[in-house]
């Protein structure tokens, strides 16, 4: 191989490499990302096994930074041990990211059954702010900016609605551009009018799109890795050997 060529693909080595660093930075951003929302709606879920995309995703994204700062550290390109080492760690990324792909991809095709416990929380809805169900339903109203389950109506079917004389939602319900809503269903214009569930799903299924879409992403920039890589092994010249001729 001349040394052009060589020079050539120690380059492309390097910059592809600094790539990873993008692509570990947005597979770990929505790693966080399913994390957080299930979190913040735990008791929504019917298990804990969502989370798996989110923890292998992370997994991926650090070792995607670290194959990163190998690719792109100067002696890898000459030095076998290193190279063997970044190929390796690449192979590993594939198998963790397309894990995370497979059960992303499983969890999203499953949401509905996922969100079962949704109306199970709502019904159990208290008000009182130490109640763990309530805190939850508040919270997620106010984010989400939804009220109900499917809409505000769903509220009418509520032991706490009746209790409270059949006349006001949670206050979470309350659109925040009408300032001096108390929640009375006579009044459904100043109430969120799209219910949790459907914007739940829709902001767990575009983090689980995410981590879908970043796997094709990652076996691209790890197909030109290792065809470069492979290419300077197989022509890695040989030193520290020396060939002895017979007198």
């Amino acid at each position: 191989m001349s040394d052009q060529r060589r020079k050539a693909l120690k380059t492309i080595v390097q910059l592809i490499s600094h790539f990873l660093w993008a692509v570990g930075l947005v597979v770990g951003l929505s790693g966080v990302y399913l994390l957080l929302n299930y979190r913040q709606s735990s008791l929504f879920f019917s298990h804990t096994y969502i989370i798996l995309p989110a923890v292998l995703s992370l997994c991926s994204a650090v070792l995607l930074v670290v194959s990163g700062c190998i690719g792109s550290w100067q002696k890898v390109r000459d030095a076998p041990f290193i190279q063997g080492l970044f190929v390796y760690l690449l192979v590993v990324v594939f198998c963790l990211i397309s894990t995370a792909s497979a059960l992303a991809y499983f969890h999203s095709t499953k949401l509905d059954s996922e969100l079962a416990p949704l109306t199970t929380v709502f019904q159990t809805y208290t008000g009182d702010s130490q109640d763990p169900n309530s805190q939850a339903v508040d919270a997620t109203q106010e984010e989400l900016q939804c009220c109900g389950v499917h809409g505000y109506k769903d509220w009418l079917k509520t032991p706490w609605f009746n209790r409270t004389g059949g006349l006001l939602v949670p206050h979470s319900c309350c659109n925040s551009s009408f300032p001096s809503c108390n929640g009375a269903v006579w009044e459904p214009r100043q109430l969120y009018s799209k219910g949790c569930k459907v914007k739940l799903e829709l902001a767990i299924q575009f983090v689980l799109s995410l981590i879908i879409w970043c796997f094709p992403v990652v076996f691209l920039v790890e197909l030109a890795l290792f065809l470069t890589v492979g290419q300077l092994m197989i022509k890695q010249p040989l030193f520290g050997y020396e060939i002895f001729h017979k007198k």
